[in-house]
């Protein structure tokens, strides 16, 4: 498959329409149009001022009509001119009254001219093509749509203001000149001129080498902060697990009875605290259940547990410890490894009166919410432990970025191992133009079509 190389020009491809805002009650929709010719396009439906004859960057008022010359709806125009838009083509947002009916009505008038319905994605497609975004800043704009919290949001911004694309090509350009001087003193081998000091190509090359690791090392936040912290509740039947998810969230989400075994499956509910998502799992209780469908429930605690990034074990204090529920715990917390492991003792209002010979994180009630606020604190704290993050911290929160970035790095290791063994200029080069094509495409300066619509795929209709 050939390379589809980043445009620095305006492509003008066909017209493309798509309905940009979520369809529904709104008080207002908006149906996005861009392409060749759209301006006169769209100027073909709508009665009011000639929009061939206006400025980029004006708003005007009219109707659309259909092709009997009969009102659709009273809209407002917006035009902007290539390149001065999203696209960099010639681009209409046309606003008009919201609800399903009058929207999808629009939106088929535009379309009955001979305009395209666009694909998922394909207005950022068209605007990485043209050149008005970088790969990593068009990835940026579906995380933006997606993000569940305000950490997710502040790290898509860095992303979509070119942060991460400016670092990457900051180190990427110093490879490009090493590997120039490489090559250009292959040109002379003849000659015998050495163009490439070695001692500064080993320098630079493990000045790279350590960026790319300081970089791979957020990644583990950036997931975190971008995909949610996957916060499994375990514990025995009738713990407290689903009491205090149901507290956590605010709202009765799981069913809270005196019954034992009540909870037979996972209960997935999503949770923000202080800008940083949390996907609470509440799971069946452990124990051995001769009940074939609380047994599958026991398994998919289970296997929740081993998925997970932060694991909470609750104790009722009500009830004493058994040996037996000992071991389990120390069980539990050899297998969590380095996945943060909190023990959590519920039911404080109506703790009994004993010596424990455990060490809680902490004791709480969630049914009079004592100690809450300090339970949702020791999560957050927990969640990010041993790892930097504060609004100004650069996160790689893409997978695909991590894997191109650990390729590069495997790159740059061979070449300093080349370097090392004393191979010749020809075969660094070789090492060397292999890392700038896995760090090419993290910006887009190097793709090909399987990528692009990988990524684009996962945009919304309209955008």
């Amino acid at each position: 498959m050939n390379d589809t190389k980043k445009k620095t020009s305006i492509i003008h491809k066909s017209a493309i329409a798509a309905i940009a805002t979520p369809v529904g009650e709104g008080g207002i929709a908006v149906i996005r149009v861009s392409g060749k010719d759209t301006i006169s396009i769209v100027n073909q439906a709508f009665q009011g001022r000639d929009l061939t004859s206006l400025d980029s960057h004006t708003i005007h008022f009219g109707k659309i009509v259909d092709k009997n010359n009969l009102p659709v709806d009273e809209v407002l125009i917006s035009l902007f001119h290539s390149p001065r838009s999203y696209t960099g083509e010639e681009t209409v947002e046309i606003s008009c009254h919201g609800g399903v009916l009058v929207t999808q009505k629009v939106l088929e008038t535009i379309l009955s001219l001979g305009v395209k319905a666009a694909e998922a994605g394909e207005f950022t497609q068209r605007a990485f093509l043209n050149g008005k975004l970088d790969l990593e800043q068009a990835e940026a704009v579906a995380d933006i749509i997606h993000a569940k919290s305000i950490k997710a949001v502040d790290a898509a911004h860095q992303q979509l203001q070119g942060k991460l694309g400016d670092y990457v090509r900051s180190f990427r350009q110093q490879i490009i000149d090493a590997t120039a001087m490489i090559e250009l003193e292959l040109d002379f081998i003849e000659e015998d001129v050495e163009f490439a000091n070695k001692e500064q190509l080993r320098k630079l090359l493990q000045d790279v080498d350590t960026e790319l690791t300081n970089l791979l090392d957020t990644y583990e936040t950036g997931r975190l902060v971008k995909d949610g912290v996957k916060t499994v509740l375990i514990g025995r039947p009738n713990a407290g697990k689903s009491t205090l998810l149901n507290t956590l969230v605010g709202s009765d989400r799981a069913i809270v009875t005196e019954i034992a075994g009540t909870t037979r499956d996972t209960i997935d509910v999503d949770w923000n605290f202080d800008g940083l998502l949390f996907k609470l799992i509440d799971t069946a209780g452990l124990r051995e259940t001769e009940d074939v469908v609380e047994a599958e429930g026991v398994k998919r605690s289970q296997k929740a547990f081993e998925q997970a990034d932060l694991v909470i074990y609750l104790k009722d204090l009500s009830q004493a410890f058994t040996e037996e529920e000992r071991k389990e715990i120390a069980a539990f917390q050899k297998r969590a490894g380095e996945t943060p492991f909190i023990l959590i003792g519920t039911k404080a209002d109506i703790e009994a009166d004993r010596e424990w010979r455990t060490e809680f994180d902490l004791k709480i009630s969630a049914v009079k919410e004592e100690n809450i606020k300090d339970l949702k604190i020791l999560l957050k704290n927990r969640a990010l432990e041993n790892k930097h993050y504060d609004a100004s911290s650069l996160l790689v929160t893409s997978s695909r970025h991590r894997d191109a970035l650990q390729k590069t790095k495997e790159h740059i290791q061979a070449a300093l191992t080349g370097l090392d063994n004393g191979l010749t200029g020809d075969f660094l080069s070789i090492d060397l133009r292999a890392a700038l094509n896995e760090l090419g495409t993290v910006t887009g300066e190097i793709t090909n079509e399987h990528i692009l619509d990988s990524i684009f795929s996962r945009f919304c209709i309209g955008k």
